[in-house]
């Protein structure tokens, strides 16, 4: 792949969805010299207004966006449901892409986002990019250092109680294409992928135990709103280099004590950090001895939203070689089939094989930046 270098030309975004997530992103594109903010659009006109004032770039309708000759990239940051057609407007208009997770609302969708990508030959990438940073990369490092030997299994885990409790809007996470694992599933499948490499087969398990939540906070706090998808999955992802990962994804529990994600191998284990945050504490466990830190030895040391973009400028996807970068569709598209596969066992109780692949993406060196 290459090491990263700092290109000619900053890459010229616009931005399409200026809500919360969006500041995340401005902080890195004002940080990060090679990255520079041109437009930006929203359904909300004033909104879109006002933080394109904010960041010295035009504000802008989609179709006025996707056509100016000053945006190399869409960032997109809309809802899911929206990503797949604001997507393809961009690569029709000769663009490149990078969306927010999770890749598409649905498999059908992401295929045909990428299948228009590769006719025109446009760059696509998608979230999440926190595998990036120190935390996951140093834990692949380690086991590409064959620190623990053969990798055979890994745990990741997630459980909470639900937005409801802070969010004042939480109806889209239990609506389909919400819940814990649509909404939480890509930090964790896509650490997996990066860690073990792609998986060729999941079953899956789900329930959603109460048929309503009361919201918490908020204009609304003391409303009911109904629950029509899965609010805990559970399932078993068979990865093609025969190592099998346990996920657990939900909003029906309290808390846990358990590590986000935990490989074992024939020699030892890894405990890797939260997955929704680009670094944090490696730890491993050898010959059946305790647990401890290993060094920061991997990955982009300020990482942050937005990294995934920078990281397909750097690798040059965007001077003539779409497919070089980490974060790329194929890889957002391959973890959309995974959760979707999940939940397609789950109603059917058999196993899925999956039809997408993808290579394990190239490791991250110690960067600075």
């Amino acid at each position: 792949m290459g090491e990263p270098v700092s290109r000619a030309r900053p890459l010229r975004i616009g931005m399409v969805g200026a809500g919360t997530i969006s500041g995340q992103y401005l902080e890195t594109i004002a940080r990060l010299e090679d990255l520079t903010l041109t437009a930006v659009a929203d359904l909300d006109a004033a909104r879109a207004e006002s933080v394109a004032v904010a960041h010295g770039a035009a504000a802008e309708d989609l179709e006025g966006l996707v056509a100016r000759d000053d945006v190399d990239v869409v960032l997109n940051l809309t809802v899911p449901q929206a990503h797949a057609a604001v997507s393809s407007a961009a690569i029709a208009a000769g663009k490149g892409v990078y969306a927010e997770k999770p890749f598409a609302a649905d498999v059908a969708a992401g295929r045909q986002v990428l299948d228009a990508a590769r006719a025109a030959g446009a760059v696509v990438g998608g979230a999440p990019d926190t595998v990036l940073g120190t935390g996951v990369q140093t834990a692949r490092a380690a086991l590409d250092a064959g620190v623990i030997g053969t990798p055979t299994s890994a745990t990741a885990t997630l459980v909470l109680p639900g937005h409801e409790s802070w969010h004042p809007n939480p109806d889209f996470y239990y609506q389909p294409g919400g819940g814990p694992l649509m909404d939480m599933g890509p930090y964790y499948l896509t650490a997996l992928v990066t860690l073990l490499g792609p998986v060729r087969e999941v079953i899956g398990a789900a329930s959603a135990l109460r048929d309503e939540r009361v919201i918490g906070s908020g204009p609304r706090a003391g409303e009911r709103i109904p629950v029509t998808t899965p609010s805990h999955v559970t399932g078993a992802l068979v990865h093609a280099s025969g190592a099998i990962s346990t996920v657990v994804m939900s909003f029906d529990g309290a808390a846990t004590h358990t590590a986000p994600i935990e490989v074992q191998g024939t020699e030892g284990a890894l405990s890797v950090p939260d997955p929704n945050h680009f670094s944090g504490r490696v730890t491993l466990s050898r010959d059946g001895g305790g647990w401890h830190e290993i060094p920061v030895s991997a990955g982009y040391r300020h990482a942050a939203r937005g990294y995934g973009i920078a990281d397909l400028h750097w690798a040059g996807a965007f001077d003539g070689d779409p497919h070089r970068g980490r974060a790329q569709g194929e890889l957002g598209l391959h973890v959309l089939e995974v959760m979707e596969g999940l939940l397609v066992s789950a109603e059917s109780r058999r196993a899925v094989s999956m039809e997408t692949t993808v290579e394990r993406p190239a490791p991250v060196p110690l960067d600075h930046r």
